[in-house]
């Protein structure tokens, strides 16, 4: 998800500093104590993938909240080990799972407005990863843990059923090109998945601004059995307060973008 605008100023990010290059030997970590690589390894099935990891340069800052925060406030999805969310964030609060954050700012915010919500964050971007464990730490946001790797690990392998209250996917990769299209993180197999670890009553919100993309969200969700729309009368549903206004969706918006959400809710357990 893109960087938010409107940030309050407790939890706006440090000034960045110039990007953290430290010399170190060939094979040694970029980050000794922080987020691997590629945490499950070649433990699990090759497959297409919805996200591609993409490089860019870490800053002084990002990289120093790594260095101190990862231990105490990151999850490598390695996907050996099955995850107390309890014991992760001290507390039994209700978690959230947000799939792809971007820079971190949006949620952030999110985080601050509902201090009673554990928000499990996940993406790949080393950046985004550092700017948001800064940003926690700056608004005091003790209900952040950032998740490092493949979500579809994660839920298939490390949470436990019904133990997710909710499941956020804002501007995920819309993968424009029809040869792409099987790329799309929201698709039956997908949802059938995140059903088994979402509570009944759980929301799921998806957003985004590629319309053909929302039309399949919409499609695939309607007809999911575990899922029902959250508006009577069907369709998208207004963007909510909690959802904050970011900076890329402001420049869709300019651009004359139209950007949808869509908000529906895990179904009761069906008995045989």
């Amino acid at each position: 998800m893109s960087d938010s605008v409107n940030i309050p100023e407790a939890i706006r990010p440090a000034e960045a500093g110039p990007s953290a290059r430290t010399s170190r030997s060939k094979g040694e970590p970029r980050f000794p104590d922080g987020p691997r690589p590629d945490p499950a390894g070649s433990h699990f099935e090759r497959r297409i993938r919805s996200f591609q990891p993409r490089r860019s340069r870490v800053t002084t800052g990002q990289a120093d909240a790594l260095a101190r925060l990862w231990p105490q406030w990151g999850l490598d999805i390695d996907g050996q080990r099955v995850i107390d969310l309890a014991e992760l964030f001290g507390n039994a609060n209700p978690v959230v799972l947000e799939i792809g954050f971007g820079m971190g700012e949006a949620t952030a915010q999110m985080a601050a407005a509902a201090p009673d919500t554990n928000i499990l964050a996940v993406d790949v971007h080393t950046p985004g990863q550092g700017n948001l464990l800064n940003l926690a730490e700056q608004g005091g946001l003790t209900n952040v843990r950032v998740g490092n790797g493949d979500a579809i690990i994660l839920l298939r392998e490390m949470l436990t059923p019904d133990s997710l209250d909710g499941l956020r996917v804002y501007f995920p990769d819309p993968w424009p090109k029809k040869r792409h299209h099987k790329r799309r993180l929201i698709q039956p197999e997908f949802l059938t998945l995140a059903a088994t670890r979402l509570a009944p009553g759980a929301t799921v919100h998806c957003a985004t601004d590629w319309e053909p993309y929302a039309e399949q969200m919409l499609e695939v969700l309607d007809a999911h059995p575990a899922f029902e729309n959250t508006r009577a009368e069907g369709g998208y549903a207004p963007r909510p307060a909690f959802r904050p206004l970011t900076r890329f969706e402001g420049q869709g918006l300019d651009k004359g973008h139209v950007v949808n959400d869509l908000l529906f809710r895990r179904v009761p357990h069906t008995t045989p």
